[in-house]
């Protein structure tokens, strides 16, 4: 390959658009421009996103992020916790152990530290890792 020899793939470089040069060209008179309005005259534009005076979609929507109302009723524990619990580990032995929040609905139980004794999960939502974890301390998942 030679520099004087590479050239652009074929259809990626349109002419330029000529206007202003008669009814035959197709861009004649108004050259391509419509009839009247903003966009018609030389200088006319407006800012990005702006809506004709309407509020803009970026003001009109509020500047803080998303706050989940789930996020609130959702809950982590973690292994290592689940020794805390006397008897079998549900939402409502969690929440009297202290280890989530009283209006929690839903709990996970992620693979964080080691459990050493033998427990029952009812209820809860568990990772892989965990469930594997729990299983080989002779536990079990409901």
């Amino acid at each position: 390959m030679l520099l004087n020899t590479i050239k652009p793939v074929a259809g990626s470089k349109k002419p330029a658009k000529r206007v202003g040069r008669g009814i035959g060209s197709g861009f004649g008179k108004t050259c391509g421009r419509g009839h009247k309005g903003q966009k018609s005259r030389s200088g006319g534009f407006h800012k990005v996103g702006f809506e004709g005076g309407q509020m803009p979609l970026q003001r009109r929507l509020p500047k803080v992020g998303f706050n989940s109302a789930k996020k609130r009723l959702t809950a982590e524990v973690r292994l290592d916790e689940l020794t805390k619990v006397k008897g079998d580990v549900t939402v409502e032995a969690l929440i009297e152990a202290n280890l989530v929040p009283a209006f929690t609905k839903r709990v996970k139980v992620i693979l964080s530290g080691e459990v050493k004794s033998k427990v029952t999960l009812k209820g809860l939502a568990i990772t892989e890792g965990a469930k594997k974890a729990v299983e080989k301390s002779g536990g079990s998942v409901e």
